[in-house]
């Protein structure tokens, strides 16, 4: 990755590490049984959950990050889907693959107004905003429509709790090889059998502590 891309994403990180620090040292206050009742709130109910992290990046991790840069460099991917853009670290990565795979188009979705202005912003001073479309609102709705008809590479990287339903959503438009990438993927038992199935069409690994790699090996129906 360039220089101005590269430094963008140290003062990133560092920001996140800021923000985001306090809340964790605050759960780890709680008791055992008041950090679990806080985070079961992501599923059931992500909206309220995720609409009070509006100043949270909740970003992967910076090691997690080059991974994606690499991944998404080393298949040559030209149409990749995020879900969760939050402030933009990961969608930067992947952008920036994309501009150095020579074009194409990620398309993300944000459930927070002030993220999407952020993610936006970023992404700006990347100078990547031609190749990204960050779709505001639920991505039960914005990614139900207007996909490209074959796409590389999906993160998934939001309400844990979407994570299959999400992945129902894209999965008719996988290309063969497409792969899918999960962060926090040990916090969505349902999709983690789902990759892991081999019936179900996929080659799936868990690497670092809590992403998982999933490969699109079956054939698409209709092609």
């Amino acid at each position: 990755m360039s220089p101005p891309v590269s430094t963008l994403l140290a003062r990133l990180f560092a920001a996140a590490d800021t923000a985001d620090g306090a809340i964790k040292q605050e759960l780890f206050r709680r008791s055992p049984e008041e950090r679990a009742a806080f985070m079961s709130r992501a599923n059931t109910d992500y909206r309220g959950f995720y609409g009070q992290a509006e100043a949270l990046f909740l970003p992967v991790s910076p090691e997690t990050g080059k991974v994606l840069y690499m991944l998404a460099r080393a298949t040559k991917a030209r149409s990749i889907v995020e879900f969760g853009t939050s402030f933009g670290l990961s969608t930067v990565h992947l952008a920036a693959a994309l501009r150095d795979n020579g074009g194409g188009r990620l398309i993300g979705s944000e459930f927070l107004a002030s993220k999407v202005q952020g993610a936006r912003a970023n992404l700006a001073a990347a100078g990547l905003s031609d190749l990204v479309e960050l779709r505001e609102g639920d991505a039960l709705d914005t990614l139900s429509r207007d996909l490209p008809a074959a796409v590389d590479l999906l993160l998934l990287d939001g309400a844990k709790v979407l994570y299959p339903r999400i992945l129902a959503l894209i999965e008719p438009r996988l290309a063969p090889g497409a792969l899918v990438i999960a962060d926090n993927a040990d916090d969505s038992p349902e999709f983690l059998a789902r990759v892991r199935d081999p019936a179900r069409g996929y080659v799936s690994v868990p690497f670092a502590s809590d992403v998982e790699l999933a490969m699109r090996s079956g054939p698409i129906a209709g092609r």
